[in-house]
């Protein structure tokens, strides 16, 4: 299936409903992927990112789409594993902005040292929907919009690297 295709079919795509498996090969596909899963989130997302993917997350409609959960839904829970912190901050800047802002929905952490070699990426929406890419680096990856057993499987890995983790000091500090 070509990436023409696959736009058309995510348009289709709802969150908790939709068990097909979508193969994203570019980019382009993973960001649209990810802020419509977004879009749809009312509960609770989980992300696993390298350095926050400035490409896919820095981006106005994931922001737009990430402000409005947090707003719209007051007990959503938001929380971001992030590796490489100080990249994070240089790449993403709206993001982290946004987090520091809604810092009662957005909670931001580093893992610790022994995740360092995890590399995959991966976004976990209302504990049924997930986006995983094997490579962090690399934006190939798959995009299944209910597909609770592979998304218990991420959220448990998550919860484990979560629990021995901490704030990066670069995630509090405000810049004036």
């Amino acid at each position: 299936m070509n990436s023409e295709e696959n736009f058309r079919r995510f348009t289709e795509l709802r969150l908790g409903v939709s068990q097909l498996e979508i193969e994203l090969h570019q980019r382009d596909e993973t960001r649209h992927a990810t802020t419509l899963m977004v879009a749809q989130c009312a509960e609770s997302l989980e992300i696993f990112s390298r350095d926050l993917d400035a490409p896919l997350y820095d981006q106005a409609d994931f922001l737009q789409a990430l402000g409005a959960l947090c707003r719209h839904h007051h007990n959503a829970r938001v929380r971001l594993l992030v590796q490489q912190p100080l990249v994070a901050v240089r790449r993403a800047q709206r993001l982290i902005e946004l987090a520091r802002r809604l810092s009662s929905s957005i909670e931001l952490r580093q893992p610790h040292a022994d995740y360092h070699h995890h590399n995959e990426a991966f976004l976990v929406a209302d504990r049924c929907g997930l986006i995983h890419r094997p490579l962090a680096d690399r934006y190939e990856g798959s995009a299944n919009f209910n597909h609770p057993v592979h998304a218990a499987r991420a959220l448990e890995f998550f919860r484990e690297v979560w629990d021995r983790s901490e704030t990066h000091p670069e995630f509090r500090r405000l810049h004036i």
